[in-house]
Parts: structure tokens; sequence; C-alpha cells
């Protein structure tokens, strides 16, 4: 079985859908490195870009086919022209072409899958950017018809491809992102931050974080610091000067980007994460902070809710008071944090990208021993 799967969303900075296909990737190439049973899997990690180079650190095992094509030129070309296939781009012939994106990408024989992570940019289409905005909402309905299967990363978001996509369950499979391979810390820092990690953007609810934040510093003037951690969007910026000035001017901070290690170690110093989005698909955050033992809050909609269970505390994203009062709440109480903490630690035993992987390859080899069972 011949695989192509595309790279591109983890070439340059692995945030969300980025980390999801670069780990999938590495568990994959490990199955087919000690399970007999995928030896016949061939997977080749496709990317294209102008500036930037595919140096991915996988086995030999995985193929690589890097082009010098724009990114932007070579998606408006497949989105709204379905040219060129894949068979043109890397002169290579596939069984199974999968997307990790709503949209497909077009091939001449090849079976097509398609992940929807959320479906956050048909309700909020202001808050979505680029191709996003332009492409997704007019088009994934029909490309996600047309697909073959579709990956989802939660029930929620399977529940949703189902209704408002006229989708059949039994065309969706429910493959969640893993736990990361991280030893939870021993002890929770003495001076901790609270931490929010994501996209500086409209739809992971910046603007309730920071009015709750307000609001915590004018009920205890020495609670901790706020730190954001992640990339900032153009519609994000004026946040970003909103924290330079009083009351937040030394005490929010923004990381930018950051590497996977130095992530860590954000995660690491910290007494709680928030994570108040309007509508997450999965919250991948959220599992990697109970896999260290860190207490968490978040939205009480979207997958949200599945996530966190009973290892946290769930706010309604639109009143900043109930953030603060859950913020408040878990700096003064350090019983209720050991309790999260150990529920967290049982949540994050339920998820594993090596599962995962295990999820996807299956799934490769049943929807392609269906499309060959129909063009018999």
């Amino acid at each position: 079985m011949r695989v192509l799967i595309d790279y591109r969303p983890a070439l340059r900075t692995r945030t969300g859908v980025g980390e999801w296909v670069h780990s999938l990737v590495a568990a994959m190439a490990k199955l087919k490195t000690h399970d007999s049973s995928h030896l016949g899997t061939d997977l080749t990690i496709f990317s294209s870009s102008w500036k930037d180079r595919l140096r991915p650190s996988f086995p030999q095992t995985v193929s690589t086919v890097d082009r010098r094509i724009p990114v932007r030129v070579l998606n408006y070309c497949w989105h709204h022209l379905e040219w060129p296939s894949v068979e043109l781009v890397t002169g290579k012939h596939f069984d199974i072409v999968h997307s990790p994106h709503p949209l497909l990408m077009p091939t001449h024989n090849a079976v097509q899958l398609i992940t929807i992570h959320d479906l956050n940019f048909l309700d909020k289409p202001d808050f979505a950017e680029g191709e996003i905005r332009r492409d997704y909402r007019s088009l994934i309905k029909q490309h996600a018809q047309r697909a073959a299967r579709i990956l989802v990363p939660s029930s929620y978001t399977a529940s949703q491809v189902t209704e408002r996509l006229n989708i059949p369950a039994d065309k969706i499979t429910l493959c969640p992102n893993g736990a990361p391979a991280w030893t939870p810390r021993t002890k929770c820092p003495a001076n901790g931050h609270i931490l929010f990690v994501g996209a500086i953007a409209p739809r992971k609810n910046i603007k309730t974080l920071l009015s709750a934040y307000r609001e915590l510093i004018a009920r205890n003037n020495d609670c901790p610091n706020l730190v954001l951690a992640g990339p900032v969007s153009e519609k994000g910026r004026p946040w970003l000067d909103e924290i330079k000035r009083p009351p937040f001017i030394n005490r929010v901070s923004h990381t930018g980007y950051l590497t996977r290690d130095l992530l860590k170690k954000y995660y690491d110093n910290a007494l709680l994460l928030v994570l108040p989005s309007f509508d997450e698909g999965f919250g991948l955050p959220i599992l990697e902070a109970m896999t260290l033992g860190i207490p968490v809050i978040g939205s009480d909609r979207g997958a949200l809710p599945e996530l966190i269970g009973k290892a946290g505390i769930l706010v309604n994203p639109l009143e900043p008071s109930d953030l603060a009062t859950a913020m408040e709440k878990l700096i003064n109480d350090s019983t209720l944090r050991e309790t999260f903490k150990k529920e967290g630690f049982l949540k994050a035993k339920m998820y594993s990208w090596e599962n995962s992987a295990k999820i996807l390859l299956d799934t490769y080899g049943k929807a392609l021993s269906t499309w060959k069972h129909q063009k018999i």
C-alpha cells in the first residue's frame, strides 16, 4: 500500500495541525520498523514551498517528496482548478493520498482521505484568515462528500461533520491526538505562571482571557503572571499592544512560536493552564498539560468537555468573571490542584500517538479495500 500524506503543516512551525501530522508520521514510521504487520505500507511525506525545505528526522523507511512550489500557489490550484494531480507533482503513483486539512489533494487514481479538525470557520468566518477564509467555507461540503474517508480528532467533531456536512457516520474515523512522551513533573513550581498555549487569534478567545486576568489582578494584586505561548495572527496583534499597557505591563508576556523543547519548559513552570477557546476540535494543549500533571481550565463547549472530563474546570467562554473565578480557585486551593493532577494523569493515559497511528493505518487499508471492491 503506497501512501502519500501532506506534511506541509509541519514544515515550518509545528503547532496544531503541524504537530498532529508530524507526530502521526513519526508513530507510523516507528510501527513500520517494529511491527511486521505494517511492512507492506510504503509511506511518503509531501512538501512544497518556495523558501523552506523538507528536513525531517524520520527513518529511511519514510520517503520524501519536496518541491519548490509556493504553498499559496499550489493550494489555489488544488482548491480551485483541482490541478496539478499529485501524480504530476511528485512523478509517482500512490494508492492513498491523505490531506491533513478538510480539502482534497487532486489525484488521478488514488483513494482520497481528508482530516477535519474542527468546523469553527463555518460559524465564525471573520475569525479565519487566508485560504481558510477564502476556500474552506465554500468547498468543504463537496470535498467531504467526495472523500473516501474523513479523519476527525474527537467525538464532538465527528458529530459536527455528520450533522453539518451530511456525512454518514460510517465514513468518519476517530483518530485523536496523542499524549507527548514527556515525563510527569515531580512537583508544582512555587511561583508558577498561568499558561495559555495556542495562536494569539480571535478564535482562541484572547479577549475573554485578558478581561478575566484583568479582573483577577483587581481581586488579587499578587496573582501569578500570565504567559501567552504561541504565534500571533494578524487579527491578534492588537492584543500584543494591549499587554504593553497597565494593568498588564510586566504581568503578561508573549513568547511567540516555541520549539517543542522550549514549550516544555514553559509547561514545567506553569501553575495551571487555561484554554478558553470558543470551539476546539480537540485541545492538544490540555492533553499536554495533563500529561505533566498541570491543572487545566477550559471552555464548556466544543471538544474540551470530552477531553477534560473530571481533570479540570469548565467555564463559559463568554463570561470573563467565570474564568477569573476558576483561576482564583485553582491558585488558592492546592488540594484541588492535586485532585486535578491525578485525574489528568488518568485521562492522558487514554491517548497515545502509537494507537492513533494504528487507527490511521487501519483506515488506509479499509479505504483501499473498499475502493478496490467498488471497482470490481
